[in-house]
């Protein structure tokens, strides 16, 4: 289980680690989006060039809030919570947070108690 935060906005903020393809391991702060629904994590494409990730897939049309979008999927390994996941990865040059999609709730519990403090997904 890992623990969030609440950003100012009351935004769902979580802390996970990116696993370069060389095994250098990046730690990064995700929002957790739910009207992302289709995928697991969302990454400005910037950041891929350092991470060395296979691409899967290019120019994959995805719909967005702003309307249909094109996307690249790469091949992704992630650590949440001392555990690593293989898991395709939505890549686009117009994301400005790194985003977790809805996916996660279909294997992991959110805990949501803003009058507590506590955030957490495990």
């Amino acid at each position: 289980m890992i623990s969030g935060e609440f950003g100012p906005n009351g935004e769902l903020l979580f802390e996970i680690a990116l696993i370069a393809t060389n095994g250098d391991i990046f730690s990064v702060e995700v929002l957790l989006d739910t009207g992302f629904t289709t995928g697991w994590l969302a990454i400005n494409s910037q950041d891929l060039e350092i991470l060395d990730w296979s691409l899967v897939q290019p120019g994959k049309l995805m719909q967005t809030a702003r309307g249909e979008e094109s996307f690249d999927i790469y091949a992704g390994k992630i650590l949440i919570d001392g555990q690593e996941f293989d898991l395709p990865v939505v890549a686009g040059t117009e994301l400005p947070d790194n985003l977790l999609g809805l996916q996660w709730l279909t294997t992991k519990r959110l805990v949501v108690d803003f009058s507590a403090g506590v955030l957490t997904l495990g």
